[in-house]
């Protein structure tokens, strides 16, 4: 599903180039979940912006879905993000003017890929029934996390990515988002890579991994 090889990723600051990791090698099958762990500022957030095509690696080569993504302009690269990604970052960018249903289907819809019993399965499921009318301030933060978490998945994605997609929840509220999303990417059949700082949450995914050094361990 995700081969990443040889992947380097440096940037200028103010002291000079900072190398976020180099020679980095990364595989993922399909349906298989792994957690991303590390150090705060070690490159787990970039290194998922690598792999959603939003940022470009120094050098190396990211396949996923068959499909060579640093090599692709940045309209095809958008374009694919658009089709096959579902991303659920600790940011996570409702659009404010519409509501919790049209959030939810949001990807779907641009990508022309609306599934009707698959967005009604989501909807029950997240428990999202009374609250499909409401804006996002409208919502709790709970509420918040399962409109974003339902958009990733609405269009059954060969991949999602997850940045601490709980991080911002109180631990009881968090543990059964959590279990809802894994729930949900196995029945999408979907892969999943998330950053966690949470060995706890780590434990519930196929396998983990940690970045240390600029090498994934």
């Amino acid at each position: 599903m995700l081969t990443a090889t040889g992947l380097c990723k440096t940037y200028n600051t103010p002291q000079g180039p900072l190398q976020v990791f180099s020679n980095l090698n990364l595989t993922l099958l399909q349906g298989e979940s792994l957690a991303l762990m590390g150090e705060s500022g070690c490159g787990k957030s970039t290194l998922l912006q690598l792999l959603a095509g939003l940022e470009q690696a120094d050098a190396g080569s990211i396949a996923l879905a068959g499909q060579q993504l640093l090599l692709m302009s940045d309209h095809q690269r958008a374009l694919f993000r658009r089709q096959h990604l579902g991303i659920v970052f600790q940011q996570l960018n409702l659009i404010p003017s519409l509501t919790a249903q049209d959030n939810l289907a949001f990807q779907a819809r641009i990508a022309g890929k609306v599934d009707l019993d698959w967005m009604e399965t989501l909807t029950q499921r997240l428990e999202l029934n009374a609250l499909t009318e409401r804006y996002p301030h409208q919502l709790s933060g709970g509420q918040q996390q399962r409109v974003a978490i339902g958009r990733a998945l609405a269009l059954k994605p060969a991949l999602i990515l997850a940045d601490e997609p709980t991080g911002s929840l109180d631990e009881r509220t968090g543990d059964a988002v959590m279990q809802l999303f894994l729930e949900l990417v196995r029945d999408s059949g979907a892969s999943l890579l998330m950053v966690t700082h949470s060995a706890r949450l780590a434990d519930l995914l196929d396998r983990r991994l940690t970045l240390h050094n600029g090498q994934l361990q």
